[in-house]
């Protein structure tokens, strides 16, 4: 039987469909962290709809199946996800991560999204990232570190991507296929910043490692590169 499927939801469709009281993914026993990732990841973009249907090598069909069709396809079909779907999810990655706490601990996205890509799915990493000269890391998403920034008040991602990629000495080493981005971690103590603009495009143009670019002198091809 060919799985029932919905397409992400865009513009006035979104609107519609999300916005209001009980909408959304619900939270419950501290799992904001996967919901926020889960929402992020499916409900406006198909860009990962590879993950729902995709017979990949390591695949679990029974992990597949359950952020399918308990959790994907009712967030696009209706707006709303119950939290007994998304802890069906969080038992099962108990089952196949070997870690106890999935079920009732706050976990880093990233840890989620590792183990639900790379050990429950076998995806390949989406991006490869180069540091300093040394040898490539393969990875599933990226995380914003930077110190403080004084003139950055309402910063947008494209602003937080760049200024991270270059304290850090990051390049891309090509161009990802999806590109995930976490935000500054914030505790609830201590927040750098009280907004983020969301950026609706992203240039990676001076991301990208030996990529081709314009001297911002001349209009040539450059040769040489300031940070």
């Amino acid at each position: 039987q060919t799985p029932e499927s919905f397409p992400p939801l865009r513009n006035e469709a979104a609107v519609r469909v999300l916005r209001g009281r009980m909408k959304g993914i619900q939270g419950h026993c501290n799992s904001c962290y996967m919901d926020a990732a889960l929402f992020s990841l499916f409900s406006c973009t198909s860009v990962l709809d590879s993950m729902l249907f995709m017979p990949f090598p390591l695949c679990d069909r029974n992990v597949q199946g359950i952020l399918r069709d308990k959790i994907v396809n009712p967030l696009r079909r209706t707006g709303f996800v119950g939290a007994s779907s998304v802890m069906h999810l969080r038992e099962q990655l108990t089952d196949k991560g070997q870690c106890s706490s999935f079920t009732n601990a706050e976990k880093d996205p990233e840890e989620f999204l590792n183990l639900i890509m790379q050990q429950i799915l076998g995806i390949e990493p989406l991006l490869k990232l180069q540091s300093g000269g040394q040898k490539e890391q393969d990875c599933y998403c990226y995380q914003i570190f930077m110190d403080q920034q004084e003139d950055l008040v309402v910063p947008d991602v494209q602003q937080l991507v760049e200024r991270s990629f270059l304290s850090s000495d990051l390049k891309l080493v090509e161009i990802p296929s999806c590109f995930i981005i976490q935000m500054p971690r914030f505790g609830k103590e201590y927040k750098m910043f009280s907004k983020i603009i969301p950026s609706l495009e992203l240039d990676i143009t001076d991301l990208l490692l030996d990529s081709p670019r314009e001297c911002c002198l001349c209009g040539d091809v450059a040769t040489l590169e300031c940070s």
